[in-house]
């Protein structure tokens, strides 16, 4: 379907469905794999193009200013780190070879003959160059953290030390050296996040806004190049000629639309006016989830994350521990699923999901919906407070905004009510504002979903060891979870370590900075011609492997 009519049919079925039904929203769980009723024998002869939604504008292009799932979904297309993910295990991608040194700290990455969409060598310097961007303080990426475990580089970004310390050093025009501070089990894994991601340096220290608009001066390595952005409404990718691999990559456009509201994205997909719903991109709305289970076209898979509730410590009410933990066992998680969510999620009772390697049993740290021990924690968080009625708390409850996120709140909020006394006002906002709340802690309880960068507990936990930590947004600090998780970074056998992190995940499900609500699954569905489309444990999709077969 050509772009402009593709455009035109968006905008007119939304305006219908606004004027039909007032709604609006945003973001939830994903799935995959999936038949749609709708089989197709027409072969197309014209370019393939794939059409997709997103819930709203990305907040930012920048991959190491980068911090949401929206972002990320569009970048892992557009840009490459040195390893990335195939079949749900890391493979060699910018980087052509890579050799360990024994004692398992230097890595030696030697680049593969790859080109930036501009026709520029893609170079080691360029690496180096957006890991010391990352890094530096002044650029404030709330992600710097996950670069740590390079030797030198806390130090840098917390202005310790300097960045000629900093363990990246480059060879040659193809060769990267990386030294560590400890060994790192899943740091090829990394290399394959976003904050890994190489800049052209040329283009960023020509123009520092360089990500803020599509064509020219938005350079990337990936597959795919940003051709067109129209702000709020729509992006365009196109396969990247450039690319080492372009040869095997069968799509040659993606049209990425902004629908905010869940339902009005099932209508789209029922239409036919998009080919996928689910993570990384826009959601199933709950209220299709049985229809499409019904139709037998919704894939449902593990999912390697957690929709939370934070709370904002440094919040006079939210300061009190009890008065966490009293919110947080009197939240009905089974309950919500069978009646809300319905998406075969799990309820969490504990900050760590199921489906990460060495966490797949239950910890056991609390029980759901434990109304019993709430309303001891309760009693005792008001008699700290010197309050005598739970109605004094005056409770606020923010969200983004979002038809699942919404119904969710609710019924969380009447459970809290109900069995607590509690009364919750509700506060949503859109995307980019809610983030900002969270990360200046302007709010008192916000919901959160956090993705597993890689498949390891140390995702869901290090953020948590210093208030001060980018994605902390809770202003929360306990000195002896920090001391765990660095004995976690430095242990280099592998029980001892997962110990560590259990007893650290112990601290975070005693003191509760986080009420954790659910494990995601993965939901999704997909037209029958759209092949290649599987998110794997991190709802990773790549579009490189997609193919359109009309």
């Amino acid at each position: 379907m050509k772009k402009k009519n593709w455009l035109l049919m968006l905008m007119l079925l939304t305006l219908t469905l606004v004027l039909a039904a007032c709604s609006g929203d945003k973001e939830e769980p994903a799935k995959e794999d999936s038949k749609d009723g709708n089989e197709s024998t027409e072969t197309s002869s014209g370019p393939k193009e794939l059409n997709l939604v997103v819930t709203s504008e990305p907040p930012s292009m920048h991959p190491q200013l980068a911090t949401d799932s929206t972002s990320n979904g569009v970048l892992k297309n557009i840009f490459e780190g040195l390893t990335t993910y195939k079949n749900g295990e890391v493979t060699n991608a910018a980087a052509e070879d890579v050799k360990i040194s024994d004692d398992q700290l230097t890595y030696t990455f030697t680049l593969r003959d790859a080109k930036w969409s501009n026709g520029d060598t893609v170079t080691a310097e360029d690496f180096k160059y957006a890991w010391i961007f990352a890094l530096t303080p002044e650029n404030a990426s709330e992600y710097a953290s996950i670069l740590y475990p390079i030797k030198g580089a806390q130090a840098f970004n917390e202005g310790k030390g300097s960045a000629e310390d900093v363990g990246i050093k480059v060879v040659d025009e193809k060769t990267l050296e990386v030294t560590l501070e400890n060994p790192t089990p899943y740091f090829l894994e990394l290399t394959a996040f976003k904050t890994y991601y190489p800049i052209h340096k040329a283009t960023a220290e020509a123009n520092e806004n360089w990500f803020a608009e599509a064509g020219e001066t938005y350079v990337s390595n990936g597959p795919f190049v940003l051709s067109e952005w129209q702000h709020g409404g729509s992006m365009t990718l196109e396969k990247n000629a450039n690319y080492w691999d372009a040869e095997n990559v069968a799509l040659d456009k993606v049209n990425i639309g902004m629908v905010e509201s869940e339902t009005t994205a099932a209508t789209m997909f029922d239409a036919g006016e998009i080919d996928f719903l689910g993570t990384p991109f826009q959601t199933v709305a709950l209220d299709s989830i049985e229809r499409y289970q019904q139709e037998g076209v919704l894939s449902i898979k593990d999912y390697a994350a957690i929709y939370m509730y934070k709370f904002n410590t440094t919040d006079k009410v939210m300061s009190n521990a009890n008065i966490r933990k009293a919110l947080t066992l009197a939240i009905d998680r089974q309950g919500l699923i069978d009646n809300v969510t319905k998406g075969e999620q799990s309820p969490a009772l504990g900050m760590v999901p199921t489906a990460v390697s060495g966490f797949e049993e239950d910890r056991g740290y609390f029980k759901d919906n434990d109304i019993e021990e709430a309303k001891k924690a309760l009693e005792a968080g008001l008699k700290e407070l010197g309050l005598s009625d739970p109605k004094e708390l005056n409770i606020k409850l923010s969200f983004n905004t979002s038809e699942a996120h919404s119904a969710i709140a609710q019924f969380i909020q009447e459970g809290w009510r109900t069995n607590l006394g509690i009364e919750v006002t509700l506060d949503n906002s859109e995307w980019q504002v809610y983030l900002d709340k969270l990360s200046t802690l302007d709010y008192q309880i916000g919901r959160l979903g956090w993705i597993a960068d890689y498949n390891d507990a140390y995702t869901f936990l290090e953020m948590y060891a210093t208030a001060d930590n980018g994605n902390n947004d809770t202003g929360w600090e306990n000195p002896e979870y920090k001391s765990l998780i660095e004995q976690s970074n430095k242990e280099s056998d592998p029980a001892k370590r997962l110990d560590l992190l259990k007893q650290a995940e112990a601290i975070l499900m005693t003191e509760f900075p986080v009420a954790p609500i659910y494990y995601y699954t993965n939901l999704s569905v997909k037209k029958d011609y759209v092949e290649g489309m599987e998110q794997d444990i991190l709802g990773h999709i790549y579009l490189k492997y997609v193919d359109i077969k009309k």
